[in-house]
């Protein structure tokens, strides 16, 4: 016999598209099997009524001889060897009635009624599992569905308990209906061949034998041929109960597991997290807006396939595309009170899609390989180590420190402070920076300082020295006294992202390769949160203010910025790199960065802006011609952009025309 094809018990737990994809070939199969089975039926009982029938009529012939020698004929006589003979082919006809009658019953009992017993019990059996595994699947659905709904309070523990337990028995009973459901789509594989021959087995003993009663019409070859033919049905019943048995002790051991593999995050607080995936597949809720202020959460089937996101809902032949991961950015977000969500961002900066991971290992594990893809280790040699090596560095990179300490020294020298080029040279968009110049650019191993932590007092205190702390937390007057009288002052808003020690100033590229850093850390460590400031540029110094206090958070001098520029493809992000002096008599390098509500050029230009100002300020006619270079709007302030509104955010802080005070 050749082989039979099966549905795998093993894969009924994970019910994956392709596993739902097959089962659907074998319910096609079913149903296909259905409606033949009702034809041929119909067919069959044509053929018993039919027999019953000729039952029917040959009883009546009988009489209908019999009743000849009753008819008065005008003209009846020499009618009597008629009437004997029609008297003997009433035996004859009498004989094949019994002879009839006998098939009729044989082909109710080995024909009609085997079909019969297999519509109603195998393929009603195979119904009946059907709608309870779609009402198990859907129950399942519901209980997800809720679970993915439950919020982050700790209050709520008792509820998330409980809704844990009510997915863990659907998942149990979704995994037992399918199981069932399974087994017996195999075993109709076996079935369905049985109940297409034995009926015709039984029809076709049934007519031998009418006909070797009458005539010995049949020779012993067709005796043979059926002999043969009622074997092969008795080796395939055998093969069934073998089979039956097989399927049996899997689904006993299939079913033996711990229920912890019906909970969705039992590992919760250790779970074990590869970092190194580059492909990754599983169940994921994608976040779909309905109208301006409401959304929908659908849970669909996500995989991905070289640089590419794709998603397959079920029921489906393939997946679709949904993003490409090439040079995007993820990271966790808080989403609607909803846990282990995550949010791909595009590489213009334009937010992408939102997913949520049902588990704190799923989440972390997709944030990884996405990260991963979105390098495009995919396309090397091997791909697999490239990623162990980039998350070794990326772990040790991401050591978050918590006030403005010393920096790790750079091993490279103090280069001598640049004078400020042209504005082009400054924010003009480089190429990436290949992962072999990386080292040449920030050392290895160089810790990432997240937040600005030092709080304004200590500030304060730091550039005071002992005058008398103020408990409102506002900077006094004269603190900054340049402010009054500085030819520029341009306010930004900016939140900022982290700040790192780097080798060199002499390039942008180290900007570039900072940003690179800090976002992939942020992501690896799930730092999502950041404090909007208030960035002010004057002539003279660039000034972090907290916007509700107004209280200074950090101060540069103009003079120690030597780098800054602007992301080549999200223009939000900025960076600069500041020279700070040492005890030891060297030099520092660190890089700055941060993510601004209007463009990043903006803030470029405003900067480079004030070193131009610094650079003639002891020339006045130098000044006074620079000054006049600067477009004046009707009210007397300079213009240092395009005067336009920045259309991403309506905040009343935010800049809004990028004008100065002269």
């Amino acid at each position: 016999m050749p082989a039979v094809d099966k549905l795998l018990l093993e894969e009924a737990l994970q019910d994956s598209p392709q596993t739902r994809s097959l089962l659907s070939v074998f319910e096609e199969d079913a149903g296909t099997l259905t409606d033949y089975t009702n034809q041929l039926l119909q067919a069959m009982q044509r053929v018993y009524g039919a027999q019953n029938e000729m039952c029917l009529a040959t009883q009546q012939l009988s009489k209908q001889l019999l009743a000849y020698e009753k008819q008065n004929f005008a003209l009846g006589k020499g009618d009597e060897e008629v009437i004997s003979t029609l008297h003997y082919f009433s035996k004859v006809v009498d004989e094949l009635n019994v002879l009839h009658t006998e098939l009729a019953k044989q082909l109710a009992d080995t024909m009609v009624l085997p079909i019969i017993q297999f519509r109603e019990k195998d393929l009603t059996e195979v119904s009946t599992l059907k709608d309870l595994f779609g009402l198990a699947s859907n129950e399942h659905d519901l209980s997800m569905a809720k679970y993915s709904r439950l919020p982050k309070k700790k209050e709520n523990e008792k509820v998330k308990i409980d809704v844990v337990k009510e997915v863990a028995a659907a998942r149990r009973k979704q995994h037992l209906s399918s199981l069932q459901y399974y087994c017996a789509l195999n075993a109709l594989q076996y079935r369905k061949r049985v109940a297409m021959m034995e009926p015709m087995i039984g029809f076709a003993h049934g007519q031998i034998n009418f006909f070797k009663k009458g005539a010995e019409m049949f020779s012993q070859s067709m005796d043979s041929f059926l002999s043969s033919v009622a074997d092969m049905v008795q080796s395939i019943q055998v093969e069934l109960e073998a089979e039956a048995e097989k399927m049996r002790v899997s689904q006993q051991e299939l079913l033996s597991v711990e229920e912890s593999v019906y909970a969705p995050d039992f590992d919760v607080a250790a779970p074990q997290i590869n970092r190194n995936l580059i492909q990754k597949a599983g169940y994921l809720n994608l976040r779909n807006k309905t109208g301006l202020v409401t959304t929908t959460w659908e849970r669909l089937y996500f995989f991905t396939q070289g640089g590419n996101l794709m998603c397959q809902p079920r029921g489906a032949v393939a997946g679709g595309l949904i993003q490409d991961l090439d040079n995007c950015s993820v990271m966790a977000v808080d989403c609607e009170d909803r846990r282990y969500c995550f949010q791909i961002t595009t590489p213009n900066g334009k937010s992408g899609i939102i997913l949520q991971a049902e588990s704190r290992k799923e989440n972390e594990e997709w944030i990884c390989a996405i990260n991963n893809i979105s390098r495009q280790i995919y396309l090397t040699d091997n791909p697999e180590a490239v990623a162990i090596k980039l998350n070794q560095t990326a772990l040790q990179a991401v050591t978050p420190i918590t006030s403005f300490g010393k920096k790790p020294e750079s091993s490279c020298p103090s280069q001598n402070l640049r004078n400020a080029e042209t504005e082009d040279d400054k924010i003009v968009s480089q190429a990436a920076v290949r992962a072999d110049d990386a080292d040449e650019l920030i050392a290895p191993g160089t810790p990432i300082q997240f937040d600005i932590v030092l709080p304004a007092t200590e500030f304060l205190d730091q550039n005071r020295g002992s005058r008398r702390i103020n408990p409102f937390g506002e900077t006094e007057d004269e603190t900054f006294p340049e402010a009054e009288d500085s030819l520029l002052q341009q306010m930004f808003v900016v939140r900022f992202l982290g700040s790192m020690a780097v080798k060199t100033d002499n390039t942008t590229e180290v900007i570039y390769e900072a940003m690179r850093q800090v976002l992939a850390a942020r992501a690896i460590h799930n730092i999502f949160r950041t404090t909007e400031s208030h960035l002010m540029v004057t002539s003279q110094t660039l000034r972090l203010i907290d916007p509700q206090t107004q209280v200074t958070r950090a101060n540069f001098e103009l003079t120690s910025i030597t780098q800054f520029a602007a992301h080549q493809e999200n223009k939000r992000l900025v960076g600069f790199v500041v020279r700070t002096p040492e005890s030891t008599g060297g030099q520092s390098l660190s890089t700055y960065v941060f993510e601004s509500n209007s463009e990043g050029e903006k803030i470029c230009y405003a900067i480079n802006l004030g070193k131009e100002i610094i650079a003639v300020q002891k020339d006045p006619e130098a000044l006074a011609q620079l000054m006049l270079s600067i477009p004046l709007t009707n009210d007397g302030k300079y213009v240092l952009l395009n005067d336009q509104p920045d259309d991403n955010d309506g905040s009343p802080n935010e800049n809004r025309g990028a004008e100065s005070e002269a």
